[in-house]
């Protein structure tokens, strides 16, 4: 198994990104390669300094970067040789079976859809995030980000992604669904809630539990939350901000050391045709080694194939 990661893009590219791949190595299998995507002046170097001299490292020179506030479109197009570029390039020849970056997001959104591809009949692709359980565990949250105005087909099809995420990748099963609402009761919410109820209410896609509402986010009444990308992303922020406030304040907690990012380090764009992961701009070396094991988890578990298989029907 190949993994390309992108060591130009990232706000302490390229020193942490290559120091997270080393100990990436240290917790994935030996059949395992990392495909370092950048300057190779730069991630020789520091390869040295560590020595490192793995055969599960190999590098592929690109010179450019696609900075943060840069276009996406017009950059993808005018720098064949940036990193994002190069990775998705790398992906579409099947000459890596994933491509993780923490640069610029808008770039790494559209080189998944006009390089990769949506998976034929997934409307629109996205994103999720990992919300800690009081219990230990984990649920889903999609979409956060990725797709701001949605119709109640795209909510009802984030359910079936984030069912088969929750299930191969998180190994949950038989993951209860919620749609997230402002009450539990059937006639709530706005015309789009109301209308998705609708939809999923007595289907055999996903095991549908009905409305939750935000206090129940985290106490684990649904193993996946379903809503629009602009509520996940608002929820997405808030959970990150209370997390900051409780170290400013010095408040150090099991639970709460669980929303640090860097525990989780990226997430997958699900509904692509290939593994594309995305990762915080703000990365350290623990966020990128745990953004590579994710790559490796969802490459190994053959979730965009099941997405495919899941789709056919």
């Amino acid at each position: 198994m190949k993994l390309g990661l992108d060591i130009n893009s990232g706000d302490f590219a390229p020193e942490t990104n290559v120091l997270g791949a080393i100990l990436a190595l240290e917790e994935l299998p030996e059949d395992v390669e990392l495909v370092l995507i950048g300057k190779e002046s730069d991630i020789q170097p520091i390869l040295s300094k560590k020595n490192c001299t793995s055969k599960q490292i190999s590098i592929v020179n690109a010179v450019d970067t696609i900075g943060m506030e840069e276009h996406p479109t017009r950059a993808l197009r005018q720098k064949p040789n940036s990193s994002i570029s190069k990775g998705f390039e790398l992906l579409a020849k099947k000459q890596i079976d994933s491509f993780s970056s923490t640069g610029n997001t808008g770039a790494m959104l559209v080189g998944a859809m006009y390089v990769a591809h949506a998976i034929p009949g997934v409307i629109r692709p996205c994103i999720t995030s990992v919300l800690p359980i009081l219990n230990g565990g984990d649920s889903i949250l999609l979409d956060v980000g990725t797709n701001a105005d949605c119709k109640p087909d795209v909510l009802y099809q984030f359910a079936i992604l984030g069912s088969l995420f929750a299930t191969h990748v998180k190994g949950i099963d038989n993951p209860k669904v919620g749609l997230l609402n402002i009450g539990e009761e059937e006639g709530k919410g706005n015309l789009l809630t109301q209308s998705t109820y609708k939809l999923m209410k007595g289907t055999d896609d996903f095991n549908f539990i009905g409305n939750v509402e935000s206090r129940d986010l985290f106490n684990g009444k649904a193993d996946v939350v379903v809503c629009d990308g602009f509520t996940g992303n608002i929820i997405l922020k808030e959970a990150e901000a209370l997390y900051s406030i409780t170290k400013k304040l010095g408040f150090n907690d099991p639970y709460f050391e669980r929303f640090n990012y860097e525990n989780y380090g990226g997430t997958p764009i699900l509904g692509v045709n290939s593994d594309v992961i995305i990762g915080h701009g703000i990365s350290n070396d623990i966020a990128i080694k745990n953004m590579m094991k994710l790559a490796y988890h969802v490459a190994e578990s053959k979730l965009t194939k099941k997405i495919k298989e899941a789709f056919k029907q």
